[in-house]
């Protein structure tokens, strides 16, 4: 006889086979949204880091605006800030650069605050929850979403797996890769708790392909600002770890959504998006005339601006449209705005990229005159 496990499995590869083969293209996500709540790392963040580094390691108060970021990672405006314009809707950002997804997993420690950078599990999700509760004395709530029209967006990764964490077996003792997934669905199910119904899940970014990680032969660098340990390790090595692991949690991702919105019903009346951002981003890579627009010769290898060791000495290219990447480890205002367009096109039922998952509506059931 099979297993318990077993069968979990058999039934999950076969309600994702007939809900690929047999459910509609999309899951009528007809751009009704009117808010965009983001949680995430650098490539995400607009300003709030800058708060903790300028308050002495202290957060914004709840019901603290801390407007738009117009130089972020990118070199410019956030993707989450471009989304907001493309889709009309208003962004509240509880990002925070530097972040993974739980210091009791991977901490990595920040001098500037004399603390660990500020995690999703421990404060991004806590301080959005503190916001979504406050009113100011004038009796105006902060915020202004409701649970048919704010849409969830999580993107974290990037330092879970790099330097300092996972990549150089910094981790905590006994945690592996598993807990950083687990993490990642256990802000989903503290967001639905607290009235979250439309999540759009965002993958790896290709990781082996920033110059900090890439292999020598594809333009990796020997050290960055980010990584200056890197000097005289083996760059192919690292490259290799990291090709591997974006694609084994990838996969994860492709399976654990459906397997936990499907097979296991653990919420319900959820929608989930799976925004394959890792798949968009490689293709800005292997075809950026398709996306990059700059005066100057196309690059996916280089970086816009150029630092020494230290974060100083800048040079930023005039052109920095031409660039996939900002830095060794960011994606430029260019790319951005592409993942930002794309992310629209997720909430509007146009993207290639996405996947839905989740109970699809009556009216939309009608609509397309399903059984």
């Amino acid at each position: 006889m099979l297993s318990s496990w077993a069968l979990r499995v058999l039934a999950a590869n076969l309600a994702i086979s007939v809900g690929l083969a047999g459910r509609p293209p999309h899951s009528c996500w007809d751009g009704q949204f009117k808010t965009l709540v983001t949680f995430g790392d650098s490539y995400t963040d607009e300003n709030r880091l800058g708060y903790f580094i300028n308050h002495n390691g202290s957060a914004p108060p709840p019901g603290t605006d801390l407007g738009i970021g117009y130089k972020t990672a990118s070199g410019g405006l956030s993707w989450p800030r471009y989304a907001s314009f493309y889709s009309r809707t208003s962004l509240y950002n509880y990002a925070v650069s530097g972040a993974v997804c739980s210091n009791q997993v991977s901490p990595r420690f920040f001098s500037a605050i004399n603390a660990p950078f500020p995690d999703i599990e421990g404060y991004e999700v806590p301080a959005y929850i503190a916001d979504s509760q406050y009113t100011s004395p004038n009796g105006t709530k902060f915020f202004t979403g409701k649970p048919d029209d704010t849409v969830y967006a999580i993107w974290i990764g990037t330092n879970d797996l790099g330097n300092d964490a996972f990549l150089t077996d910094s981790q905590l003792p006994g945690k592996t890769v598993k807990d950083y997934m687990d993490c990642v669905f256990n802000q989903v199910a503290r967001l639905y708790e607290s009235g979250g119904r439309y999540f759009v899940i965002m993958n790896l970014a290709p990781l082996e392909l920033l110059p900090q990680y890439a292999s020598p032969e594809m333009g990796g660098l020997e050290a960055t600002q980010y990584f200056p340990g890197k000097a005289g390790k083996n760059g192919t090595e690292i490259n290799g770890r990291m090709t591997e692991t974006v694609a084994a949690l990838n996969e994860v991702y492709q399976y654990r959504t459906p397997y936990e919105v499907v097979v296991n019903q653990t919420w319900a009346d959820i929608k989930i998006a799976q925004f394959d951002v890792n798949s968009l981003m490689k293709d800005i890579y292997y075809n950026p005339a398709s996306y990059l627009n700059g005066t100057a010769p196309l690059n996916v290898e280089g970086t816009a601006n150029v630092c020494n060791l230290q974060g100083a000495n800048c040079t930023e290219s005039s052109s920095p449209d031409s660039f996939e990447w900002f830095d060794p480890l960011h994606p430029s205002e260019q790319t951005s705005r592409v993942i930002a367009r794309e992310f629209a096109g997720v909430l509007n039922n146009t993207s290639p990229y996405a996947t839905y998952w989740g109970q699809v509506p009556m009216a939309c059931q009608m609509e397309r005159k399903l059984p």
